[in-house]
């Protein structure tokens, strides 16, 4: 892996050190280990790659004559962050299903035993010293590729760096200061994957988002989505995918023309669903439709939480019937389609999970804090998960008509007003 700045190549002797220390003693946990980007990895198993053999293939896939970049591949299943470790670099899953036992092992291992992205963003350092942040960052996306390279697969990795925490009129997300400092996070990151095989799902909720910023700072979310891209376009095997909202989110017009702005045509293409529940049919006939305006852009489909597809249903609000979305924890939901790139569509290149199944989206409905994990709902995506890419025939709600009311399904969010 080549650096191009100081502070990267610091990352570099920070990989080398790395090959060096000790491995965590057998049983001990990652809260005891002397560096805190080592988590519950081996840190033994992070390398600078500067020796990389060549990818095969065009694993950039920008034209759209190019062959599906991930058919074929082995793709990584993380079971060694689980249990332990800072919450930004841990994946409690696998160590959830180890210690479960009976009928919610089971349910446990339909999420544990199936590849999902691992994600990375403002939550990723230990360090509240920005530069040692993202030494923290270089040095465990490195470990995370060595992990996977180990085991002859390829990684599967989410970038969530943007700031979006609010919805209002005044909202600044930061201001230039955090602009600049996520221009920074995306070149330590590029830095650290390098010449590494990768595959890349760009900015979840970033450009359907954007209205929740003030209008002042709007077209500087999209200047930073694309001098993001404008770096990580460069790695030489990274296939990448940029946010395009959801089929039951934003018009298609809107999507094209942000995708345009952000630099689309760099890269293999676009994902869909990443925050959504729709209904996986309802995406492809929605990403062909954007894909046409595009000039044939492939995309991918999030299928981790939409077996039982999306919660919309109608509710007067003043002297208006609106249709309701539910998207914050929305009530028996289920797992979706296995990950597969046999989808029946050349435009589709794969279904993924790029959400994390079990992760909370907030307080609504019983959640703790956004990003904390929380069993009791991976249990129930379990419970309810199918392989349903469209709605059975006499459903609503992907239950037979009049099992489930609006009321059940929404929960605690019946009465919020989000609607479309």
């Amino acid at each position: 892996m080549r650096f191009s700045t100081p502070r990267a190549a610091t990352a570099a002797s920070l990989c080398s050190l790395a090959l060096l220390a000790p491995a965590v003693a057998q049983g001990q946990s990652a809260s005891d280990s002397s560096h805190p980007g080592a988590g519950n990895a081996d840190a033994t198993q992070c390398n600078d790659f500067t020796d990389r053999l060549p990818v095969p293939g065009d694993k950039r896939a920008v034209s759209p004559s190019a062959p599906n970049p991930l058919a074929g591949e082995k793709w990584y299943l993380d079971t060694k962050r689980s249990r332990f470790g800072h919450k930004g670099f841990r994946e409690p899953a696998y160590g959830e299903y180890r210690s479960l036992g009976g009928r919610q092992q089971a349910l446990m291992a339909k999420i544990a035993l199936t590849p999902r992205f691992f994600w990375f963003g403002r939550f990723s350092g230990d360090s509240l010293d920005p530069e040692r942040g993202l030494d923290d960052l270089r040095l465990r996306v490195c470990t995370f590729l060595a992990d996977a390279e180990r085991e002859n697969a390829v990684p599967l990795i989410t970038v969530m760096r943007h700031t979006g925490g609010e919805c209002n009129p005044t909202y600044q997300a930061g201001g230039v200061r955090e602009d600049d400092a996520t221009r920074r996070w995306y070149d330590a990151f590029a830095d650290a994957v390098g010449n590494s095989r990768a595959i890349i799902a760009y900015e979840p909720d970033s450009i359907g988002t954007v209205d929740c910023l003030a209008r002042s700072r709007r077209d500087d979310r999209i200047r930073l989505l694309r001098d993001g891209i404008d770096r990580l376009s460069k790695l030489p095997n990274a296939t990448i995918y940029i946010e395009a909202t959801a089929s039951d989110w934003r018009p298609v017009s809107d999507t094209v023309s942000q995708l345009r702005r952000i630099g689309v045509h760099k890269v293999r293409g676009f994902m869909l669903n990443v925050t959504h529940v729709d209904w996986t049919a309802a995406n492809m006939r929605y990403g062909r439709a954007v894909s046409k305006r595009l000039g044939g852009k492939h995309f991918i489909i999030n299928t981790a939480t939409n077996g039982r597809g999306p919660v919309h249903f109608k509710r007067r609000i003043g002297s208006r019937n609106r249709t309701i979305v539910i998207n914050c924890h929305p009530l028996f939901r289920g797992l979706g389609p296995t990950p597969t790139t046999q989808t029946g569509d050349r435009l589709v290149d794969a279904f993924m999970w790029i959400s994390r199944p079990g992760y909370s989206s907030g307080s609504c409905n019983g959640g703790p804090r956004v990003g904390d994990w929380w069993l009791k709902r991976a249990l129930q995506l379990a419970q309810y998960g199918t392989q349903r890419k469209t709605p059975a025939k006499g459903t609503r709600f992907g239950f037979p008509i009049g099992k489930v009311t609006p009321r059940q399904v929404a929960g605690t969010q019946f009465l919020v007003d989000k609607f479309d």
